[in-house]
């Protein structure tokens, strides 16, 4: 009796630590996910160069952690500081009336009558279409504006935030074989059980982190860069916008420069918007169909439509961590399920 209330108060008290621990560390939940998302990625970086450095895996963690700030690191803080300086100035003209939207969507109505009609067809009329698009873009602006105040104010939390996560980094890239170790003589199931369920995770993890951060940084260099061509105003804030919605599944970077090549044709300006439907369609396009299953391949096993209602979710709950954390999350999901089926669920046939 004494011996199962002892292991009762154990697991209680294990249970009340771990989640203790837990929300100590939430306030740096960005931090560690973005370490671990560096570390995985730049793994085989850090493999390919440990024979070059004798194993020493101190040296080694610390070139690879000198690689990846100089590929990830250094071109954020340069394309945060870009998005937000133009974010500032796309809002002050649109406040000041130098970009008029309801002059845009008139244009626009008025070259494709056809889009009014289907408007109207929905029950949707044209001046309260006008009257909602520039209040989201005149709100979306002024979110913007006040986060780039935030930023400037909380420039110490931002500083730390980056340090915390360089820091961890380092401690992924050199001991991250040892921790998964430690972690899978923590859990309690069998080996089988186990090795699935930590091949699904690392499966998982490295699909979406290496495949969809690449294929969305590719998409919105190149859609920041046909924009800057064609003179399109903010080119690197509407750039990094495509690679944000090339993110979600079956949306994808046409969300942005569809719209742009439509005012184009409607303002007469044919050869631009040539050009950018082209590019769009065959280049920008194409990096997702050719990049995705290389990259990707289909190491989640998940189908589409579990993978674009799992990384909308995830998005909604946790921000843009979502699209790895919701197919992470679905992935283990269908693992567990199909355990349970394989091992639990057995029916003796008729």
């Amino acid at each position: 009796m004494t011996s199962k209330m002892e292991t009762q108060t154990f697991f209680w008290l294990l249970l009340l630590v771990s989640v203790g621990f837990l929300w100590v560390l939430k306030p740096f939940f960005g931090p560690i996910f973005w370490a671990c998302a560096v570390a995985i990625i730049f793994t085989p970086v850090q493999q390919w160069l440990l024979p070059r450095f004798n194993h020493r895996r101190n040296v080694t963690a610390l070139a690879t952690l000198g690689i990846s700030i100089i590929i990830v690191v250094i071109p954020f803080i340069f394309v945060a500081s870009s998005v937000v300086s133009q974010g500032i100035n796309l809002y002050q003209k649109l406040d000041s009336g130098d970009i008029s939207l309801e002059g845009i969507v008139t244009q626009v109505s008025t070259r494709f009558p056809f889009i009014q009609e289907m408007l109207l067809r929905y029950d949707v009329q044209l001046d309260e279409l006008q009257n909602r698009v520039t209040e989201a873009a005149m709100a979306t602006g002024k979110f913007m504006a006040e986060r780039s105040i935030n930023i400037g104010h909380n420039a110490f939390q931002f500083i730390l935030n980056l340090g915390v996560m360089i820091y961890l980094t380092f401690f992924m890239l050199r001991d991250g074989k040892r921790m998964v170790e430690l972690v899978k003589q923590a859990v309690p199931l069998g080996e089988e059980r186990k090795g699935l369920l930590f091949a699904k995770f690392a499966e998982v993890t490295r699909a979406t982190v290496k495949g969809n951060i690449v294929i969305a940084a590719i998409q919105g260099s190149l859609g920041g860069i046909i924009f800057w061509f064609l003179g399109i105003p903010a080119a690197v804030l509407w750039g990094v916008v495509m690679a944000v919605v090339s993110l979600i599944p079956a949306i994808g970077a046409v969300l942005i420069w569809g719209p742009v090549a439509i005012y184009l044709f409607a303002v007469g300006n044919y050869v631009d918007a040539i050009i950018l439907t082209l590019f769009g369609a065959v280049v920008i396009g194409l990096v997702d169909n050719i990049l995705r299953p290389i990259l990707v391949g289909r190491d989640t096993k998940l189908p589409d439509y579990l993978v674009l209602t799992s990384t909308l979710g995830g998005i909604a709950l946790v921000g843009i961590n979502g699209f790895v954390i919701g197919p992470l999350i679905a992935a283990l999901f269908m693992a567990f399920w199909g355990i349970f089926i394989r091992e639990f669920n057995h029916r003796d046939p008729v």
